[in-house]
C-alpha cells in the first residue's frame, strides 16, 4: 500500500544524521526508501543514542553510516505482501534480526546467526524514515503496548541487552550484586537486578551525579571509587564477603581484573561490554579454577530479549522517566551524541521527531 503521495514532499526525501568520524557528524539529505512488497516503511519518532556508539575505535571502523539503532516510530507504508502489520501500528525495531532456523538460533545463540549478523534497518536509526527488510519485520519487530509511549519503546534494545546479560548470570535468590559503571545500562541492571533475583544491589562509579542517582534505581549501596578502592569499598559493605555476580560495565581491561577480584569463590564475573581492541587480559587460570569462577560475556540481543524487555518497561520496571535525561532534534545529534560520549551529569539522550 504505497503512501508516496502524502509522503512530505514531491521529492520524497528525509534528514540523516550520518558519521564520517567521531567528530564529524553531518545532517544530510537522502531519498526516502523505496518499500518492497515484504518490507514496511516507518516514520522515525525517537532512537536512542548508544552508549557503545560513543566508543571511537568500534563506531570509525564503520564509518560513513547513519547512526542510530535503538528507533522506534509509526508503520505509514508496507508492502502488499505483508499481513502481520498495518499502516498505523506504533512500533520497536530491532536492527537485527536472525533467521530463527540454523544451529544458533536453535540453541538461542541468535547473535551468532549469519542473517542476524548481515541483516539491517536502511539507512539508520537517526532518520526521518526507515525501511525495515522481511527479516527484521518478521523476526524482531514488536508493536508497542498501547500504554508504552514512542520515547520508552526506544529503550527497548538497549534494556534487551541487559536483559540478556542477566539471564546469562542465572542469578540464584538473594544474591549480591556489583554493578561496575553506572552509566544507563549500569543504571538498567540496577533497576532490572532484583527481578531477576538478586537480594543486595551494590554500585560503583566514579561521576558524583551517577553516584547520586543510583538508589533511584535500585542500589542499596553505592561505592564511590574516585575516594575509596573498588575492592575495599566492597569488602567492606559485605564483611568480606564480596559479590556472587560483578557485571563490568567499562570498556577496560583494569576494571576487568578488578570485577574478577570482586566476586565471592563460587560467583561470577560478566563482561557486559568489549575491551578496547589493544588490550590483552591476562588471569592466572588456577585463581579461577580454585575459586570456581565463572567469565560469562553477553553480546547484544535476540527476539526473546527484547520481547521481555518491552514487558519490564512496560510494568514500569525500567523507569523510563528516569533513565531519559535528555531529547534533542535530529540537528542537534552532534550534540547528542558528545553528551553521551562525555559520560557524566547524563544517562540517556535521545533524538526525538515530530
Amino acid at each position: 500500500m504505497s503512501l508516496r503521495p502524502t509522503l512530505p514532499n514531491a521529492e520524497f526525501r528525509m534528514k540523516v544524521a550520518r558519521l564520517y568520524s567521531f567528530t564529524d557528524i553531518r545532517i544530510e539529505d537522502m531519498p526516502i526508501p523505496v518499500v518492497g512488497p515484504r518490507e514496511a516503511l516507518v516514520k522515525t519518532r525517537a532512537c536512542g543514542i548508544c552508549s557503545g556508539d560513543v566508543m571511537p575505535w568500534y563506531i570509525e571502523k564503520k564509518a560513513p553510516l547513519v547512526l542510530g539503532h535503538e528507533p522506534s516510530g509509526e508503520i505509514v507504508e508496507i508492502g502488499r505482501e505483508v499481513t502481520s502489520f498495518r499502516r498505523g501500528d506504533r512500533v520497536f525495531i530491532h536492527h537485527h534480526a536472525p533467521c530463527l532456523t540454523c544451529r544458533h538460533c536453535r540453541r538461542g545463540d541468535y547473535v551468532q546467526c549469519l542473517t542476524w549478523k548481515r541483516s539491517r534497518i536502511m539507512p539508520g536509526g537517526i532518520a526521518e524514515y526507515i525501511l525495515v527488510p522481511e527479516t527484521n519485520l518478521g523476526h524482531d519487530t514488536i508493536e508497542l503496548p498501547e500504554n508504552m509511549s514512542f520515547e520508552e519503546g526506544a529503550l527497548i534494545e538497549p534494556a534487551a541487552c541487559v536483559v540478556k546479560g542477566l539471564k546469562r548470570a542465572h542469578i540464584k535468590q538473594g544474591d549480591t550484586i556489583l554493578v561496575i559503571g553506572l552509566g544507563v545500562m549500569g543504571m538498567m541492571q540496577l533497576s532490572m537486578a532484583r527481578t531477576f533475583g538478586a537480594g543486595r544491589i551494590v554500585g560503583a562509579d566514579r561521576v558524583k551525579y551517577r553516584i547520586d542517582r543510583a538508589p533511584e534505581f535500585g542500589a542499596d549501596d553505592v561505592i564511590d571509587v574516585s575516594s575509596a578502592g573498588l575492592i575495599e569499598g566492597l569488602r567492606d559493605l559485605t564483611a568480606g564477603e564480596m559479590a556472587e555476580l560483578v557485571i563490568v560495565g567499562p570498556n577496560s581491561v583494569e576494571v576487568m581484573l578488578q570485577g574478577v577480584q570482586a566476586v565471592r569463590p563460587g560467583g561470577q564475573v560478566l563482561f557486559f561490554t568489549p575491551a578496547k581492541p589493544d588490550e590483552m587480559l591476562t588471569l592466572d587460570p588456577n585463581y579461577l579454577y580454585f575459586n570456581d569462577i565463572n567469565i560469562i560475556t553477553s553480546y547484544s540481543c535476540g527476539p526473546n530479549d527484547t520481547a521481555d524487555a518491552c514487558a519490564l518497561i512496560s510494568k514500569g520496571i525500567v523507569p523510563a522517566g528516569r533513565i531519559i535525561t535528555h531529547r534533542f532534534p535530529i540537528q542537534e545529534t552532534a550534540e547528542a551524541f558528545r553528551l553521551t560520549a562525555e559520560a557524566g551529569d547524563s544517562l540517556k539522550s535521545l533524538v526525538v521527531f515530530d
